[in-house]
């Protein structure tokens, strides 16, 4: 790593040359940024579990003013905040999943979530400590950002800086946590006049603003919402008092009207219309994998009034997937279960149940 280190100081050491000493000093803590990464763990597949802290700056209104209209717009926006003037590229995201929410028999809220896709990649825990904002830990798969190995590339070190601005779940220190599924409907491209976000900035200005899921649905509703990547989206939300949601944009309306619906579990099927959807099969613009939903409510249903940290494991084991390569949202990547209450979170990467990784967020520290 230091090595990887030293060849991104050479690099933005050229950038900086060129620019004045106020570029420079904007550049340190990201320069910071890059020398918190650290890998946790050791795959023989070079896939592999990493962590870091976002020690720089970043302005959520300044990055939504770039204005979003496609991807490219999205993708430009997120570089201009993240790493202006360096040459990085990275891909628009794609995400499927499973997500639910629970009390346990402690009392504690816990948020369980597979992040499933078809194809491999390495995932970086991101610790957020916004000025203006919460604290959050949050997930980013690295293959988003062509940095699977950031420990073994300058380049992929530094294309890490855009981390978190593409996380697709996380947790903030008020206990709210959200994550994001894909759907089968036409992307939503709302237009009503509202300042227009995009799908990951979506959970970054939940993580960052929003103190209970009512808030986090508000914030969502006082913006327009662009779908990346060619598909559509919805998001699962819930906080320390248990009130989870599914929110959706009305695939039924051609304005994209945002519906929040209160759901105790979620896969790639609206909730707002469970009742048009069939297991075990494509139901047209409403969605699939009820499947892995039914699977879900078993095992809680099972453990009514009994149910532990252990139970939300169980349901995760129960809805995760083994590669499928014509199906995009198969391939569990990461399963995790948040705890809104404690602020702890435990995650696996890639169905290696036996290796779960325990994070506290209140001392931004593995356990």
């Amino acid at each position: 790593m230091k090595k990887v280190i030293g060849k991104v100081l050479l690099v933005l050491l050229v950038v900086l040359l060129a620019g004045v000493l106020g570029f420079g000093i904007f550049y340190a803590s990201r320069i910071q940024t890059i020398r918190s990464i650290e890998k946790l763990s050791d795959y023989g597949d070079s896939y592999n579990l990493y962590r870091m802290n976002v020690t720089y700056n970043y302005d959520l209104d300044h990055l939504i003013e770039y204005g979003v209209s496609d991807n490219q717009d999205m993708l430009d926006s997120i570089l201009k905040e993240a790493m202006p003037l360096l040459p990085i590229h990275m891909t628009a995201p794609n995400f499927g999943c499973s997500a639910f929410s629970v009390e346990d028999t402690s009392g504690d809220i816990l948020m369980g979530r597979n992040y499933d896709f078809k194809q491999d990649t390495s995932a970086m825990l991101v610790y957020c400590s916004p000025k203006d904002g919460y604290k959050s830990v949050a997930f980013a798969a690295l293959k988003n950002l062509s940095a699977n190995q950031p420990d073994q590339s300058a380049k992929a070190a530094v294309a890490t800086l855009a981390a978190p601005f593409v996380c697709l779940d996380g947790m903030n220190e008020k206990g709210v946590s959200i994550a994001v599924l894909t759907l089968d409907s036409t992307p939503t491209n709302q237009d009503t006049g509202k300042q227009k976000i995009f799908t990951t900035l979506a959970i970054r200005l939940v993580l960052d603003r929003a103190a209970t899921t009512q808030e986090a649905v508000d914030l969502l509703r006082s913006y327009d919402m662009f779908a990346t990547s060619g598909r559509d989206y919805h998001f699962y939300i819930t906080d320390a008092s248990g009130d989870g949601r599914v929110v959706e944009y009305d695939c039924h309306d051609s304005a994209r009207p945002l519906v929040d619906t209160k759901i105790r579990t979620i896969t790639n099927f609206y909730g707002l219309y469970i009742d048009q959807v069939q297991p075990n099969q494509r139901n047209g613009i409403y969605g699939h994998g009820k499947e892995r939903y039914d699977r879900i409510e078993q095992v809680l249903n099972e453990n009514a009034n009994a149910i532990t940290p252990h139970t939300a494991w169980q349901a995760l084991q129960a809805a995760a997937q083994n590669p499928k390569p014509m199906d995009v949202t198969s391939n569990t990547q990461w399963s995790l279960v948040y705890n809104n209450t404690d602020k702890t979170a435990q995650f696996v990467l890639r169905r290696n149940w036996n290796d779960i990784v325990t994070y506290d967020l209140n001392t931004n520290s593995i356990l």
